[in-house]
């Protein structure tokens, strides 16, 4: 079952389309990654699901029917520019934003404190917001966007400015709340994330969706005719041999004492050619498929709608 569709929306502000019939399909109990470079119309999508701003064309259904103010209750948004009130103390605070949401006072604090505790800040409950870390005010604003449990999370650069522990802590609470039902979009320029945690991602670029799917599905697409090859003995001899049955390679440092041969098959060429011809030069240690990385996936995809 699909939680949310976009469906071809189109957004301008003056001259400028921001949105150009995009569409896309969020099923339930997944994550999803909006990816896209700056200005590709990320952040006006995200304000359109939020109904914070309108569709000049298209619609938005979430969750069986067309999006109204009223569903913005069920769901919780972490933009990427995050503010607190500095001056008031952390859990009281908290507890303010968790009352707009609609928990009680008394419902707030014991859901907060066990937030809290899971996060390792029980003890800043007491003290001034201004007196927190980058780090700890965005687990902070984590903490109040879930807080009351809403069917569709959005976050906006969750993991920046987070330390490499707390990034892990942050990931592995995004994958708990999914395991527990709730649906995820989320954005970001970490591409090692994405592979992590996104089940089916949406790359958009100047307005458009230019590339949709599950990831492994569209890294597996993006990897055919990609191998590495490992190898001990004369580099320059294994490229002359090969280079006329690649599209591109490069060799880079192995494992003991070994190199690798990164590359991608020409149109027609068999792998078997290859096994062959890098035999009859070098020692193969090994050779095996290449998954292509998101991050590359991302480029390429990037580069290719750039240039149509």
């Amino acid at each position: 079952m699909d939680l949310l569709q976009v469906q071809n929306v189109s957004k301008t502000y003056g001259t400028h389309a921001a949105l150009d019939d995009v569409s896309l399909t969020v099923p339930q109990g997944s994550v999803y990654g909006l990816l896209g470079p700056n200005g590709a119309g990320k952040t006006t999508l995200i304000r359109i699901i939020n109904h914070i701003t309108a569709p000049d064309n298209g619609q938005v259904i979430f969750d069986g029917h067309q999006l109204t103010q009223d569903d913005v209750a069920y769901i919780g948004y972490l933009p990427e520019e995050r503010g607190l009130y500095k001056k008031m103390k952390v859990g009281e605070q908290a507890v303010f934003f968790a009352r707009l949401k609609g928990l009680s006072r008394a419902d707030a604090i014991r859901e907060l404190k066990v937030w809290f505790e899971r996060f390792g800040i029980s003890d800043w409950w007491n003290r001034k917001v201004e007196e927190l870390s980058k780090g700890m005010a965005q687990k902070v604003q984590f903490i109040v966007t879930v807080l009351h449990r809403p069917k569709l999370l959005i976050f906006d650069e969750p993991f920046s400015g987070f330390d490499p522990i707390n990034a892990n802590l942050l990931r592995d609470e995004i994958l708990r709340l999914k395991d527990e039902g709730a649906t995820v979009i989320f954005s970001t320029h970490n591409m090692s994330s994405v592979e992590e945690i996104c089940d089916n991602i949406t790359l958009i670029n100047a307005g458009h969706n230019i590339l949709t799917g599950n990831v492994e599905e569209i890294r597996r697409e993006f990897t055919r005719g990609r191998y590495s090859l490992t190898f001990t003995g004369d580099a320059a001899k294994l490229s002359n041999a090969l280079s006329p049955m690649l599209k591109e390679y490069s060799l880079v440092p192995g494992t003991a004492g070994r190199l690798c041969l990164d590359m991608h098959l020409a149109e027609g060429t068999a792998l078997r050619d290859i096994i062959a011809c890098a035999n009859d030069t070098v020692e193969i240690a090994s050779i095996n498929e290449a998954l292509a990385s998101m991050n590359d996936i991302f480029i390429k995809a990037v580069e290719a709608s750039n240039a149509r």
